[in-house]
């Protein structure tokens, strides 16, 4: 399953890789329970949005690190979701990402490209992309694990977490198509290829000079070139 809906080199064992931070996998069929849906299972202290009248989720560049935007302090909550902008799946989920922030926006979203983040992939176990996952305060909560990643599958994730309802009103926008996240596929450098070729150039540069360097030593060589 993991293998179908995720960009990544060991996509397969995306779940069965152990993770340095704990994770609760908010596995499907606790959506099921009456019990569970009525008992949020992240007590989320939803921010003051007064006087804000744009929201949006604020992508990280490669400088600026994840948990600098996350207070250990606070209880706030926050969804975070790593992706890379050459996985067509993090491409297809972007509008409905985009749109969220209308939806929920006593929350925080955040979005980073896991390529360049590799040390915040590896510490949240990020073996493939998308990935999302709940914060409290700096703590992970909760791994969206649906392989049907829509705007009404995360708002369920969402409710099903913390209690909260989405806005009745929202629905993924042609706005939401073109940003913040990239809806459409970048294409990214194969920096293996490049090393490669890079490589073969300079062995056949070094070969060409070796092979005149030699020239001069066969004995009848250099006489010609005296003449």
């Amino acid at each position: 399953e993991g293998a179908g809906d995720a960009c990544g080199p060991a996509a397969a064992q995306a779940r069965e890789q152990p993770l340095l931070e704990p994770v609760l996998p908010a596995p499907a069929e606790e959506q099921n329970g009456t019990d569970s849906a009525k008992a949020p299972k992240v007590n989320c202290e939803e921010r003051n949005t007064t006087g804000m009248e744009r929201f949006t989720l604020q992508i990280l560049n490669v400088s600026q690190d994840l948990m600098e935007f996350l207070n250990p302090n606070s209880s706030d909550c926050t969804l975070v979701l790593f992706y890379t902008p050459w996985c067509r799946f993090s491409a297809s989920l972007a509008p409905h990402f985009n749109s969220l922030p209308r939806a929920f926006p006593t929350l925080r979203f955040l979005a980073l490209d896991a390529s360049q983040h590799s040390s915040l992939s590896t510490r949240f176990g990020t073996v493939a992309v998308p990935n999302i996952l709940l914060f409290q305060g700096a703590k992970p909560m909760a791994r969206f694990n649906h392989t049907d990643r829509t705007l009404e599958t995360l708002k369920d994730f969402i409710f099903n977490q913390t209690g909260i309802e989405a806005k009745s009103d929202v629905a993924v926008t042609e706005e939401d198509w073109e940003g913040p996240l990239p809806s459409v596929l970048t294409k990214g450098i194969d920096w293996l290829l490049l090393f490669s070729v890079l490589f073969l150039a300079s062995f056949v540069l070094y070969a060409t000079v070796r092979t005149e360097s030699i020239r001069w030593l066969i004995p009848g060589q250099e006489h010609e070139h005296q003449e």
